[in-house]
């Protein structure tokens, strides 16, 4: 395993290689697609259908996205990245620093950040324009371990540093081989009324979500995860963008659930306007997620 030292996280968009070296030495030379634009693309149009019509907002769930061996490496190479907690009560996981990653990470990220792929968003999503986010601002890797969560939210609606993108879409990746089904910590989509969740989608090893995100899009994965300790619950999430200087800027909308009781919803309501603040002063002032991300770890992080 090498590390990529990304100095400037832009230079992540240029990481990306349509091949990987096949690891068979009996195969020579031969090379192995990351993402097969071929087969994708001919599918492309009845998933399509698919998508726009999905409830509870336009969805898709693809398994084998990307190359295995790949996806297996990246996995291993969690254990090597810079992570970062986000620790408060809407949430509790770890982030990956954008700026130092493991090769395989980065190559693979490369990838579903690379023109290419952004036209197989487009013609998937019907949304035009796509800009990938570079900087991984709140992206990249992730991965939480026994008791993790996130609770449900609509996400950010505009990136925080750059006021004119409008969030459009999130692609998230998940590399969990052997993932147990009663280990829970599905990713839920929610009706855009709260009242219900409407979909279900387990973590599972090279499984792909791809969803709109806009005011009312909740979503997350609210219930804490009972996998065995030492087991990680590992995804890369990445957010994409279109030029829109209309749009209102809105900080990460946390919701509590009709079965959660009053004080749950306070607090969560409490977490959500102080994240708001923060929101706020990240945008206005540039300040990184590091110094955010040390200030709410002091807020309540009790689960009732």
């Amino acid at each position: 395993m090498t590390r990529t030292e990304v100095q400037d996280p832009s230079q992540i968009s240029s990481l990306n290689s349509n091949q990987i070296p096949n690891q068979n030495p009996n195969q020579g030379e031969a090379k192995a697609q990351i993402f097969d634009y071929d087969k994708w693309f001919k599918k492309a149009s009845e998933l399509k259908r698919s998508y726009q019509t999905d409830r509870p907002f336009p969805h898709i769930v693809m398994d084998g996205i990307v190359n295995p061996d790949l996806a297996r490496q990246a996995a291993a190479d969690y254990a090597a990245v810079d992570w970062q907690s986000y620790r408060h009560y809407n949430e509790n996981k770890q982030g990956g620093n954008a700026k130092t990653l493991p090769s395989s990470v980065a190559t693979l990220i490369g990838e579903l950040n690379s023109p290419e792929f952004l036209k197989f968003l487009t013609e998937l999503t019907g949304i035009e324009n796509l800009i990938a986010d570079p900087g991984l601002t709140s992206a990249g890797p992730h991965q939480s371990e026994r008791g993790g969560f996130l609770n449900i939210h609509a996400d950010f609606t505009v990136h925080p540093y750059r006021h004119e993108w409008r969030r459009r879409l999130n692609v998230l990746v998940y590399l969990n081989e052997g993932w147990q089904d009663d280990w829970g910590s599905h990713l839920e989509l929610w009706s855009r009324d709260m009242k219900e969740c409407q979909v279900k989608v387990a973590p599972i090893f090279n499984r792909c979500v791809v969803f709109s995100t806009d005011e009312t899009s909740f979503h997350g994965h609210p219930e804490p995860t009972t996998c065995p300790p030492g087991v990680k619950r590992k995804s890369i999430a990445l957010y994409y963008y279109s030029i829109d200087r209309t749009t209102v800027p809105i900080s990460t909308e946390y919701r509590a659930r009709p079965k959660d009781n009053s004080f749950k919803a306070v607090l969560i309501f409490i977490d959500k306007l102080a994240l708001r603040t923060f929101h706020k002063l990240k945008s206005t002032f540039n300040i990184p997620d590091t110094f955010v991300t040390r200030i709410m770890d002091l807020l309540p992080k009790k689960r009732k």
